[in-house]
């Protein structure tokens, strides 16, 4: 079909709740490479909201997909799911965690993380411990109990009253968390770089301090990986950086390498106040999607993907901060490995990014003065020499 085809078929049946859409469809890709219907390549530093870490039309991803297709793709939680017991068992063998639910989404995940800190504090004699602390400028989630957690008001306002009890403070305050807790709290939940806030870091000391914090008053530190996990920082966790541990974590995104699956991942101790009726999920971990996942992680391990996260993630910034010494406008470069953030003081993100759309390349934005680049793991030098040189050009454009 042609473009304008598609975006009528489009706007008389799609509920419209994306805006004004980038005026393009994606007929297939390969590696980081994305086509239009209409035959043109794009280069795609942006992975989906970093969601595709394998590039577009990975042989194992699509063989993994392909192999359990054709075996059957669903039979319910009822029954044991060999993809589903292997990819825990893969997942709890690299992180920290000692087990491992499934869902569909991010959102899914930190549903069942909160559901998990609040249930374990009622089943020790607690009740009134069910107060989860969250950051300014965190995203956890569009449902209603993600919402409230997320600590921005363009997501919540037009949904109040919100689902209670969360509380957000600022990021990098240890002060301020301090004050927050008291007798209700039982969680304190953040990302360890904040995705769509911005790709704002959580420094070091501040991550070190929550989670002695969290210790010295008995309540668990929840850490949202949705974004920064599974290489995406040059870690396979980002909690990695911080030399600490969470009670609780949870994944998304790149765990599919573009096909649905979540997973709320735990300590032991916590996991165990979910029993038998207290959670459940009809799509979640099912074979197809856990053996998507399955090919992910072990692709991310064998091909040395989160190696090639750092090294090209250091790479990219290194080039980035060239460009800033050069423009003026461009106020700050900051991230880890392949979760970068550029921002701009002219307010003309966007217009950044759609003029970087009709170059080619594929980059995001948030708001008017953060630009998003958020590539494939797979990503190499060359792609990030053929951006760094068209987007020179580009932000020669904008400083007239």
């Amino acid at each position: 079909m042609e473009l304008n085809e598609i975006m009528e078929l489009d706007k008389k049946y799609f509920v419209n709740t994306f805006g004004s859409r980038t005026p393009v469809c994606f007929e297939y890709g390969k590696g980081i490479n994305l086509w239009s219907t209409d035959g043109k390549k794009y280069t795609d530093l942006f992975a989906g909201i970093a969601v595709s870490a394998l590039g577009h039309s990975h042989p194992n991803l699509v063989d993994a997909i392909k192999t359990q297709a054709e075996k059957f793709i669903h039979c319910s939680n009822l029954y044991y799911i060999e993809p589903q017991a292997k990819l825990a068992k893969a997942l709890v063998e690299n992180s920290c965690a000692d087990k491992v639910f499934f869902s569909n989404s991010g959102a899914e995940a930190n549903e069942a993380a909160i559901k998990l800190a609040r249930i374990y504090f009622k089943k020790k004699g607690m009740p009134e411990k069910y107060e989860i602390i969250t950051l300014e400028k965190s995203f956890h989630g569009r449902t209603l109990a993600t919402i409230a957690a997320t600590g921005q008001d363009k997501y919540q306002k037009p949904y109040c009253p919100l689902t209670p009890s969360f509380t957000s403070v600022p990021a990098n305050d240890l002060e301020a968390l301090k004050n927050a807790i008291n007798e209700n709290t039982c969680a304190v939940m953040l990302e360890p770089i904040q995705g769509e806030g911005g790709i704002n870091l959580l420094s070091p000391e501040y991550m070190k301090g929550v989670r002695e914090l969290c210790d010295k008053e008995g309540i668990f530190l929840i850490l949202d990986e949705v974004q920064s996990g599974l290489g995406r920082t040059g870690k396979l966790l980002a909690y990695q950086h911080f030399d600490i541990e969470p009670d609780i974590f949870t994944l998304a995104k790149a765990l599919g390498g573009g096909f649905p699956i979540g997973a709320m991942c735990a300590k032991d101790h916590v996991a165990k106040a979910f029993e038998p009726g207290d959670h459940g999920s009809t799509f979640g971990g099912n074979p197809l999607a856990c053996a998507a996942g399955l090919a992910v992680v072990e692709t991310m391990l064998n091909e040395k993907l989160v190696e090639n996260s750092a090294k090209m993630g250091d790479y990219f910034i290194e080039q980035l901060c060239s460009l800033k010494e050069k423009y003026s406008f461009i106020s700050d470069i900051r991230g880890k490995g392949l979760m970068i953030g550029i921002e701009v003081s002219n307010g003309k993100a966007k217009e950044l990014v759609t003029a970087c759309f009709e170059s080619g390349y594929l980059v995001g934005n948030v708001g008017p003065g953060i630009m998003r680049v958020l590539p494939p793991l797979i990503v190499s030098k060359e792609d990030i020499d053929g951006f760094i040189n068209v987007f020179d050009i580009i932000l020669s454009r904008f400083s007239n």
